[in-house]
């Protein structure tokens, strides 16, 4: 791993010393199912939200790298807060994409938080000077505390023909359901967004051509360094809030096992029992492995965006299937964790509950899930195409 910055090894320290309060404040996030505010202001503090926000606009313009570590070091406290504060990370990142006059009007302040998503569940009507936009988005995640949203439509042309689009609208547009109440990841407030007929501005919507960062009008464009391939990004920026889950859990267990007996049995310390050693070496390991794998594609999306290039269809292909790895893995490497711990873990004031339960949630995600990624790796590496777009 290369040795970090100045500004991010700043932001790494403070959250690293924010991570007993973000484990702290994991019940009454449940709880609320939203971030407690102490959370958002302690990352605000240490300055998080401005880590993919370019140096032009008072951000710290942080490389993917930097970003990842950070994310996963504030997933180990929380893993709702570290859901929630890739996406605000991950979505500040995607509005350096925009139009210059987009990007000023977001990055005002030097540190943002824009929520969002790609799933094209709104209609974009076209008028004069921009467009009105209306629909509903679920799954939204961040968007109760998101100073700006991005939502993903189709528009239809005079031809005919039907486009996907992506609108910046400012958070006061957007209505909030009260219908996030799920069994894992609780804290996100990924509640569904509506937007009922508001003009966007042209200069806030943006084409498909934002998957490869080929969009124009925009001060940076012939940028190197930071025109990364859009999802090969948010992959390499959602795959370390499992990595810091599952530290999370090893770290829990390994707290806790100490002098602990196993119950109706003559062993008085359960760290004397040769499976607990092994399960424990084993759940280790497969964490690190994911680790080390995490820094080659890491190395790989920042070698292109500094030359200058996408990445190709195979190396999309890859990242996405060892990216759906990691979540199986590290999901995996919790559940070893959890069938030898003692029944005590269920209690709610028990954190290694909670990282359990949001592991197996966010490994369900759309994106991520290991089987659809999985897939998409092997069929290149069988010389097929991917047989998806969302690489």
């Amino acid at each position: 791993m290369s040795p970090l910055g100045t500004e991010a090894r700043h932001v790494l320290e403070a959250v690293q010393e924010a991570v007993p309060t973000l484990r702290r404040n994991g019940m009454e996030t449940e709880k609320q199912r939203w971030l407690v505010d102490e959370n958002i202001e302690l990352l605000e503090k240490a300055g998080v939200f401005r880590t993919a926000v370019p140096e032009r606009f008072g951000g710290l313009d942080l490389p993917v790298a930097e970003q990842a570590e950070i994310l996963q070091a504030i997933s180990r406290g929380c893993g709702s807060t570290g859901w929630v504060s890739m996406v605000w990370i991950s979505s500040a990142w995607i509005v350096s994409l925009y139009p210059d006059r987009a990007q000023e009007e977001v990055f005002a302040g030097g540190s943002v938080r824009v929520s969002g998503g790609f799933t094209p569940t709104g209609t974009l009507t076209p008028v004069e000077g921009g467009y009105r936009l209306s629909g509903s988005w679920r799954f939204n995640t961040g968007v109760p505390g998101a100073q700006w949203n991005i939502a993903a439509a189709m528009v239809e042309h005079a031809d005919g023909r039907q486009e996907e689009l992506f609108a910046l609208v400012p958070a006061e547009d957007v209505t909030i359901a009260d219908d996030w109440d799920v069994f894992g990841a609780s804290g996100t407030g990924s509640a569904t967004s509506t937007v009922k007929d508001v003009f966007v501005p042209a200069h806030r919507v943006v084409d498909a051509s934002v998957y490869d960062a080929a969009t124009g009008d925009r001060w940076n464009a012939e940028a190197k360094g930071r025109n990364y391939s859009l999802l090969s990004y948010v992959l390499a920026t959602c795959a370390p809030v499992y990595l810091g889950i599952a530290r999370s859990a090893l770290d829990l267990f390994l707290e806790r096992v100490a002098g602990k007996p196993i119950t109706y049995t003559n062993w008085a310390d359960q760290r004397e029992h040769p499976y607990t050693q092994i399960t424990v070496a084993r759940a280790a390991n497969q964490i690190a492995a994911c680790e080390a794998l995490s820094q080659d594609w890491l190395r790989v999306v920042q070698e292109r965006a500094d030359r200058g290039e996408q990445l190709t269809v195979g190396e999309k292909a890859t990242l996405r299937g060892q990216v759906g790895y990691v979540v199986e893995a590290t999901k995996d490497a919790v559940q070893m964790l959890f069938d030898i711990s003692s029944a005590s873990t269920i209690l709610r004031s028990n954190h290694f509950q909670r990282a359990f339960r949001d592991i197996s949630a966010l490994s369900l995600h759309g994106l991520l899930t290991p089987t659809s990624s999985l897939e998409a790796h092997g069929r290149v590496l069988l010389d097929l195409e991917p047989g998806t777009d969302y690489i």
